[in-house]
């Protein structure tokens, strides 16, 4: 259709591109350049931020093809550490299965799954000094557990319950009132009226 008015405007359209494979089809992912294992360079730890632009269009990759870390970001890392830290990726991931089973039961309001971060949360703490401090939002319940924070505590604190130290006044996420360097954020479970909170525990 003519545009009398004369606008320079090419016409709108809509291009919907096709997949290469549709699902239950094998798909192709030869077009993908995997970085090889240990050849990404590790900056110092002072930098400047221009010297580090590149490394967001590549690959980190620290384990080769049997599994072994190579390369300059290898922890080297003693046997007894990495067994810590498995312990702990494993235990979070049994606490979140049984938390996530829970919250399906209503047995609690909701729940944030951390299923597949555990390495995120335990690999932080462990770089951290115990002295310093970490600021977890959702999906870190991994931070403390390695901080070695008691399971009980954790449920308690979900459940709202008569056991939860928080007393109910804090939405369902594992957090506790004061852990050492590690600061939650405040997540209310009561209505304001002017400057009263009035909080309920949700369970008993």
């Amino acid at each position: 259709m003519n545009d009398s008015r004369g606008r320079n405007r090419p016409p709108l359209s809509l291009h919907i591109p096709e997949p290469p494979a549709r699902p239950g089809e094998e798909a192709d992912f030869s077009h993908i350049q995997v970085t090889p294992a240990g050849v990404t360079p590790r900056p110092d730890s002072f930098a400047a931020a221009h010297d580090l632009r590149d490394m967001a269009f590549g690959l980190v990759r620290v384990l080769d093809e049997a599994g072994q870390a190579v390369g300059p970001w290898d922890p080297r890392l003693s046997p007894d550490a990495l067994r810590t830290m498995l312990r702990d990726m494993a235990l979070t991931r049994a606490f979140d299965d049984r938390m996530f089973r829970a919250q399906r039961q209503g047995k609690t309001s909701f729940y944030m799954k951390c299923t597949g971060e555990e390495a995120v949360a335990v690999a932080q703490t462990n770089a951290l000094d115990r002295e310093d401090m970490c600021f977890p939002s959702y999906r870190q319940q991994g931070i403390l557990i390695t901080r070695g924070h008691p399971l009980v505590g954790m449920i308690n604190q979900i459940y709202s319950n008569k056991g939860d130290a928080l007393k109910g006044r804090q939405l369902a996420l594992p957090t506790k009132p004061k852990p050492p360097s590690i600061i939650a954020h405040a997540a209310g479970s009561g209505t304001f009226d002017d400057t009263l909170v009035k909080t309920k525990p949700r369970s008993s």
